[in-house]
């Protein structure tokens, strides 16, 4: 018998003072049995720090071929490809010809992916945005997922300052570039 999606409820008021944008956020999100808790707490930070009009979770594993976040303008055309992990090259390649936009936030190790990545064709690379969530913050926050979690979530500078309950956790998303 196959496995069902896990459905998680967050309850987000977001202040990016970056790109001034202050939202209460109601997600209702799928986590598909082979996809990580890190995974999904990244997915939703990725979301929350691209916030914008137009941005949606994609179907996952069901559209392979879509990005985990997409970000389309009102006629459906897709205007940032937002991935998570570490998508390979040719992945890349593909998105950076579908989308003006490019994006990876990575919750694994920056260096190990960028050198996966080193020397690969990879369509408009200096475009591509790379960024590496704190892991520590990865970890503090998937301790407290829950089916349904509540926590606000500030940003200044790219560093994340998330309250949840009593506790403040911080931690940045730093840009990597990849070497041409």
């Amino acid at each position: 018998m196959a496995q069902t999606a896990t459905i998680y409820n967050f309850d987000i008021d977001l202040a990016d003072g970056d790109r001034a944008v202050y939202e209460s956020l109601a997600l209702r999100v799928a986590r598909h049995p082979s996809e990580s808790e890190e995974y999904l707490v990244t997915r939703v930070l990725a979301y929350c720090l691209e916030y914008t009009e137009g941005i949606a979770f994609s179907k996952g594993l069901c559209e392979p071929d879509e990005p985990a976040v997409v970000v389309r303008d009102l006629t459906g055309r897709i205007r940032n490809w937002i991935e998570i992990g570490t998508p390979d090259a040719a992945r890349l390649h593909k998105a950076s010809k579908a989308a003006p936009r490019v994006v990876v936030y990575t919750h694994k190790d920056p260096a190990q992916f960028l050198k996966n990545l080193g020397g690969e064709r990879i369509h408009n690379v200096e475009a591509l945005e790379i960024y590496a969530v704190d892991r520590a913050l990865v970890s503090a926050l998937v301790e407290r997922l829950d089916r349904r979690v509540a926590f606000a979530l500030s940003v200044h500078d790219r560093e994340l300052y998330i309250s949840i309950g009593a506790v403040t956790l911080t931690g940045a998303a730093r840009r990597f570039r990849l070497a041409e």
